[in-house]
């Protein structure tokens, strides 16, 4: 299967892909798909409204794929194929899908956007990988709440959310990364150790998909912290 479009829209998910067993790399994918879709929403929206309306769709698609054939459309096509018909739940991919609508409240944002930001699309994007990758361990949604506050942080230009989104990020990431990941999990472990060093940074530690980073997963891969 062919990961360019995750790699030249995120390295770093490409180098996690890279870490993650054949068997569950096509699902692992698709989940990456649909959280960029999510993303991109954001991005290309203009009119608060209206990207309420595009997510909202998405979430009530996702939702019917539990009982339903998808419509003719290739990525929830995708998703049904590759997670939905190996048991991930259409209403749980909604509900991290639609936590991106934190994220089209007016700048700056509060607390309570980030944190429901992050418990919803970090979280429960990581609780639904985690299952994929038949695993789990408490430090999961943490780890995915600590990751989607510092990739928010990355991107949005307001100077204030950044610096909330890397402070509230810190006590999570600490929780995520206080013990060994076990070896199932360390595809995703890598994510939140990524996220670390950059929130150490300020933001950004090194260019995603550069050698360094490479040199981190290999590390984390073998020790799992």
């Amino acid at each position: 299967m062919d990961f360019q479009d995750i790699l030249a829209a995120d390295a770093d998910r490409a180098i996690m892909l890279a870490h993650v067993p054949v068997a569950h790399r096509a699902a692992i994918a698709a989940l990456w798909r649909l959280d960029l879709r999510g993303a991109e929403i954001v991005r290309s929206t203009t009119e608060s409204m209206i990207g309420r309306m595009r997510l909202t769709w998405w979430y009530e698609a996702l939702g019917k794929l539990d009982g339903a054939q998808p419509p003719a459309e290739p990525l929830l096509e995708e998703v049904a194929t590759a997670l939905v018909a190996s048991g991930v739940s259409g209403a749980a991919l909604g509900e991290a899908m639609i936590g991106w609508e934190a994220l089209l409240d007016p700048l700056p944002l509060d607390e309570a956007a980030l944190g429901a930001f992050a418990a919803e699309r970090g979280a429960g994007l990581f609780r639904l990988a985690a299952g994929v990758l038949g695993d789990g361990t408490d430090a999961v949604a943490a780890a995915g709440q600590g990751w989607a506050l510092v990739d928010a942080a990355r991107h949005l230009s307001d100077a204030e959310t950044r610096a909330r989104a890397l402070a509230m990020a810190q006590p999570a990431l600490a929780e995520a990364l206080a013990a060994r990941w076990p070896r199932p999990l360390r595809p995703l472990g890598l994510l939140a150790r990524f996220a670390e060093d950059d929130r150490r940074a300020g933001g950004s530690a090194a260019a995603p998909g550069s050698p360094r980073r490479m040199l981190r997963a290999i590390g984390f891969r073998l020790a799992g912290r």
